[in-house]
């Protein structure tokens, strides 16, 4: 035990004095976390939608007010003219462009189906379907204001309409920050993990100090053990400052156990640092490592779930993930946060996390080789 504990005092020695850790460590949560959190998001909010009045009568009028009222599009008027309205798409100058047709108010009052032409820029298949959904939540409410103005003379007019009241679980507000907030959590601790693991230990290849080590009679598990605990201090630290953040500056609630989410956090950084010393089992210089770590990162956090629904995914996607850690510690991560989940709800992710970091962590001790 005083071996690893003299390993263990190097080894904060060694991270402190790196000029590049410091802000890894301290800097980086209030960086991902106040820019992340606004910057990744899938909200909709002030899309520029072009509206071409040709009957300017007053239900058109009253309809341009409807789309001005709404938060999530900033209005631009245009006459009727096909080539600009065309031009200002393909120049990414508005996202959608809505043509009020000719006698739209004189229809509307005779009962005549009336046809609005909807242009979308689908580039961003996401943010065309939330256009979409917005332009027919308003031109409903509108068209249903009509029609109670009109039963004021003829009630028949008016159908039967069922009131459907919804109640939204565990992020009541629909607010995208705390959402996103755990998912970011869950990136900077991987980070933490996986990419400052491996460098740390092929730092020490190349200056030679990790050869110096292994001629001595530490054991190889102390040794290791000593590498782990730092990363592992350092990734619980990062996630008790990124919770705080989020806490205090964006109000995330926090529904679940402290414990539960600190034992989840110890297993995932277990595997995590087993992958960051597999890494550098294989790398000869940080180039390298780096290299390797920003081919796989990339990927498992794409597919992970953080930014784009799992569910959505293809099934051979959904497959893989079955071997992604981030996909499981994203799905816990939000599951304690936000809804309270426990161990026993979260067993299937439990389980896959522990054979994961086992199977990861015991490869790569294997694959070190150390000479005594």
């Amino acid at each position: 035990m005083r071996t690893v504990l003299i390993i263990l005092r190097k080894e904060f020695k060694q991270i402190f004095r790196d000029r590049m850790m410091i802000p890894i460590i301290f800097f980086m949560p209030f960086v991902q976390t106040l820019i992340l959190v606004y910057a990744a998001t899938l909200e909709l909010k002030n899309t520029n939608i072009t509206i071409v009045d040709i009957d300017h009568s007053d239900f058109s009028r009253h309809l341009i007010a409807k789309f001005n009222a709404s938060p999530f599009f900033k209005v631009n008027y245009q006459e009727y003219n096909y080539s600009l309205i065309e031009d200002d798409i393909l120049k990414d100058e508005t996202k959608s462009v809505l043509i009020i047709p000719a006698n739209f108010e004189k229809d509307i009052r005779s009962g005549v189906p009336v046809n609005l032409q909807m242009n979308i820029n689908a580039i961003d298949g996401q943010s065309a379907g939330l256009i979409n959904i917005y332009v027919n939540q308003i031109l409903s409410g509108f068209i249903k204001e009509e029609l109670v103005e009109k039963t004021a003379i003829n009630p028949g007019l008016l159908p039967a309409s069922i009131n459907v009241k919804s109640r939204y679980w565990y992020n009541e507000e629909l607010n995208f920050k705390h959402f996103m907030l755990p998912g970011i959590l869950v990136i900077l601790i991987s980070m933490i993990s996986i990419f400052l693991t491996s460098l740390n230990l092929v730092k020490e290849k190349e200056r030679g100090t990790i050869e110096q080590i292994n001629v001595t009679p530490i054991h190889k598990w102390q040794f290791l053990i000593g590498k782990m605990l730092p990363f592992m201090i350092i990734g619980i630290f990062e996630l008790t400052l990124g919770l705080s953040i989020g806490m205090l500056l964006f109000n995330l609630p926090f529904a679940g156990s402290v414990l539960t989410l600190f034992v989840f956090t110890l297993i995932y950084l277990f595997a995590g640092i087993g992958m960051g010393l597999l890494i550098s089992d294989f790398a000869a210089t940080q180039q390298q490592a780096m290299f390797t770590i920003f081919f796989f990162f990339l990927i498992i956090i794409l597919m992970s779930g953080i930014f784009t629904s799992v569910e959505s995914m293809p099934d051979w996607a959904q497959s893989v993930n079955k071997v992604n850690p981030v996909y499981y510690f994203m799905r816990i991560l939000r599951s304690v946060i936000l809804k309270g989940s426990t161990i026993s709800d979260l067993l299937n992710e439990f389980i896959a996390l522990i054979i994961f970091g086992i199977t990861v962590m015991s490869f790569a001790v294997w694959r070190y080789r150390k000479t005594v």
